[in-house]
C-alpha cells in the first residue's frame, strides 16, 4: 500500500544548499583542477614566496626567511603525495588539485602569523616554531584523511515506540546516509561486511549517493549501483533522494530503476515486518527549502494510519520542528557528516544545516518523536579535503521495538 503526491520537476525548485557561501568557497577552490600542471606549479611556487616575503618584511634575514619557504615547499609537496595516495588506499577518489589549495592556504596562513612572534622570540625559535606548527598539520591530515575515514563504526541503537511493550521482539533497521561514492572504496566493503554479519531485517538510506566531483560522471552512477544491488534485506530496502545539487535526480534514479531498492519520493508505504508489526515508511525529497518540504511532510501525514508508528527518512534535520508538531515517532537523516571537522571543545566548524548547531549528530529525543542523524560514510567533493576528524564514518542499526497489535494491511 502505498500514499504519494506529485513529485515536483527540480528545474523548478530552488535549491538554496547552492547559493551558500561554503559552497561558493568550495566551487573557487575548484577551479585548480582544470589548470594545466605548469599552472598548479607556480601556484605552489607562490605561496612558498608569499611565505619568505612575510618573514622578510617583519625583519628575518635572508636565511631565515629562505628557509622558511623551503620548508613550506616541502610540506606542500608532502600533502600533494598523500592526496595522490588516497587512491591507491581505497580510501578517496576526488581532484587532488582542489584539495590541495583548501589545505594549503591554511597552511601559509599559520606560517605567516607565527611570523608575528619573532619579535618575542627571535627569528630561530620562530623558524622551529613553523616547523613544528607544519609537522602538527601533516599528523592532522594523516589522521584526518587515512585513519578515520578507514574506521567505519556500527552505533547500535534501542528505540522504544511510546506504549510498546519491551518484550516485543525488535525490528532491526540498518540506516546508511551519504554514502557520497566516488569509485566504491574500503568503506563500502565494510558496509557490506556488516550487513552480513547482522542481517537486518531493513535498510533504510537517507540520501547523498554519489559525490560532489563525481555527479557528472556516468560511470560514477554505474558505481553507486553495484552497491546498491548488494544490498539485502528480507522485508525490503528503503530510499529518500539527498540534496539537490548532489543527487541529480535525471541522472541518479535511472539507478534505482534498476535496483531492488525502493525510492520513496514524497510517498508513504505500509511495510510489515512478519508478525512484528507494521511501519508506515514516509519519505520525502530534500530540497532544503524548509517550508516546501514541510508542506509536502504534512500533506503525506494526513494519508497515514493514525495507529501505526511512523518512519521519516528525509535527508537533513531539518524537518525536526514539524516532525515533532506531526507526532513522527521515528526520524532518520544525515547530511550533517557530524561536522565533518570537529575541533575538541567546540565541536563541528560547520553542519551544513539551516538549524546551524541545534541538531548536529547521533540520537536526540522531543516530546514523542526520537531523531537519530547519522555522521554518515563518503565526503562532500570538488575541493573539501577528504578529510574526517573526531567524526569517523557511521552506519547505525536501530533495534527498533513496537506494539505487535496493530491490524494486518
Amino acid at each position: 500500500m502505498s500514499m504519494a503526491e506529485k513529485v515536483a520537476d527540480p528545474a523548478t525548485i530552488h535549491d538554496p544548499i547552492t547559493e551558500t557561501f561554503f559552497h561558493k568557497v568550495m566551487l573557487l577552490f575548484n577551479r585548480p583542477v582544470s589548470w594545466p600542471d605548469w599552472a598548479m606549479g607556480l601556484g605552489i611556487v607562490i605561496l612558498s614566496l608569499i611565505c619568505t616575503g612575510t618573514f622578510l618584511l617583519l625583519g628575518a634575514n635572508w636565511r631565515v626567511a629562505g628557509l622558511v619557504g623551503l620548508v613550506q615547499l616541502l610540506f606542500f609537496m608532502s600533502d600533494i603525495l598523500l592526496l595522490t595516495l588516497l587512491p591507491r588506499l581505497r580510501i578517496s577518489y576526488g581532484p587532488w588539485q582542489g584539495q590541495f589549495f583548501s589545505l594549503a592556504i591554511p597552511r601559509t596562513v599559520v606560517t605567516m602569523l607565527l611570523a608575528l612572534f619573532s619579535l618575542a622570540g627571535g627569528w630561530n625559535l620562530d623558524f622551529i616554531l613553523v616547523i613544528a606548527a607544519q609537522i602538527v598539520g601533516t599528523c592532522l591530515l594523516v589522521w584526518g584523511a587515512i585513519i578515520e575515514p578507514s574506521r567505519l563504526q556500527m552505533t547500535e541503537l534501542d528505540i522504544f515506540i511510546e506504549g510498546s511493550p519491551k518484550r516485543t521482539d525488535p525490528i532491526r533497521i540498518l540506516h546508511i546516509s551519504d554514502l557520497h561514492i566516488e569509485y566504491l572504496s574500503r568503506r563500502e566493503d565494510a558496509i557490506l561486511c556488516i550487513m552480513e554479519n547482522t542481517q537486518p531485517d531493513l535498510i533504510l538510506l537517507t540520501g547523498d549517493y554519489i559525490n560532489l566531483s563525481y555527479n557528472h560522471d556516468a560511470e560514477a552512477y554505474g558505481r553507486v549501483g553495484m552497491f546498491l544491488s548488494q544490498l539485502r534485506a528480507p522485508y525490503g530496502i528503503y530510499a529518500s533522494l539527498g540534496t539537490l545539487a548532489v543527487d541529480i535526480r535525471e541522472s541518479l534514479l535511472p539507478v534505482f530503476d534498476d535496483h531492488q531498492v525502493k525510492l520513496l519520493r514524497n510517498s508513504c508505504t505500509l511495510v510489515t515486518v512478519g508478525e512484528r508489526g507494521v511501519l508506515a515508511l514516509i519519505g520525502v525529497d530534500c530540497t532544503h527549502d524548509m517550508v516546501r518540504d514541510a508542506s509536502v511532510l504534512q500533506h503525506i501525514n494526513r494519508d497515514v494510519p493514525l495507529d501505526l508508528p511512523k518512519v521519516l527518512l528525509y535527508h537533513s534535520p531539518e524537518l525536526m520542528p514539524q516532525a515533532i508538531d506531526l507526532q513522527i515517532d521515528l526520524y532518520l537523516c544525515g547530511h550533517t557528516h557530524g561536522g565533518q571537522v570537529r575541533l575538541p571543545f567546540i565541536g563541528p566548524i560547520m553542519t551544513g544545516s539551516q538549524l546551524g548547531r541545534r541538531y548536529v549528530m547521533g540520537y536526540y529525543e522531543e516530546e514523542q518523536t526520537q531523531l537519530y542523524i547519522s555522521r554518515g560514510v563518503g565526503f562532500e567533493g570538488l575541493s573539501a579535503p577528504r578529510v574526517r576528524l573526531l567524526a569517523p564514518p557511521e552506519i547505525t542499526l536501530l533495534r527498533l521495538c513496537i506494539n505487535n497489535n496493530y491490524p494486518n494491511y
